[in-house]
């Protein structure tokens, strides 16, 4: 049996970001802002939600108003804050709320959508959220969390945590918790550009990072 070798096939190098947000051009945003150095993937849907410097997220990702902290690491298939039913109601179905659509009056209730926009979510800097992990509404992830791949998360995440499951569950600590506050407490995404390219080598060693930067 012979084969054939492709070296590289529809592969072209992913421009540089910068100070403007790199959005696909497939995504559809709405009423979002967008930091330095952040970058939406193809097919993603963004609606009523920030992503701070440096956070991204992959293809097919949809977010509806949440928070996504700085060096957010968002992988695909991602869906956060989903859409959900008044359970309180007699009824589940959603003629309740987009009346106008069902020609039953001549506007949706405005009050309901408000009080799902309220309902946030929170996810913190330098987390890492897996492939297809569904983040439930008004729930808050800290910084430095992990969340396993196809996870639900209806909990709050604390922070350097490693979650997984559906429900989520704690699986372990990222550090003991003395190394997770010294790390935290530096408050490093915070620094400017320079700072953080001069710095680059102590990100690679733990130990080199703590004793540069912690109190």
């Amino acid at each position: 049996m012979s084969f054939t070798h492709i070296a590289a096939f529809n592969v072209a190098a992913a421009p540089p970001l910068g100070e403007a947000p790199s959005i696909a051009p497939t995504a559809v945003i709405r009423d979002c802002r967008f930091g330095r150095y952040t970058e939406v993937g193809e097919h993603a849907r963004m609606e009523d939600s920030q992503l701070d410097d440096y956070a991204y997220l992959q293809r097919g990702c949809e977010i509806m108003s949440a928070d996504i902290g700085k060096f957010s690491n968002i992988a695909a298939m991602v869906r956060i804050n989903p859409g959900f039913h008044p359970m309180e109601r007699p009824t589940l179905h959603h003629f309740t709320y987009r009346r106008a659509r069902y020609g039953m009056a001549g506007e949706d209730d405005a009050a309901f959508f408000e009080w799902r926009r309220r309902q946030r979510v929170d996810i913190g800097h330098d987390t890492w959220i897996g492939h297809g992990v569904v983040v439930m509404p008004g729930v808050r992830i800290g910084n430095g969390a992990v969340v396993g791949s196809n996870s639900v998360v209806t909990r709050d995440v604390p922070a350097y945590t490693i979650v997984a499951g559906a429900p989520a569950k704690v699986i372990r600590q990222r550090f003991p918790k003395a190394i997770a506050t010294a790390i935290e407490a530096t408050a490093w995404w915070d620094w400017d550009h320079a700072t953080l390219t001069e710095r680059m080598d102590d990100f690679c060693d733990l130990r080199r990072f703590l004793a540069k930067y912690a109190d």
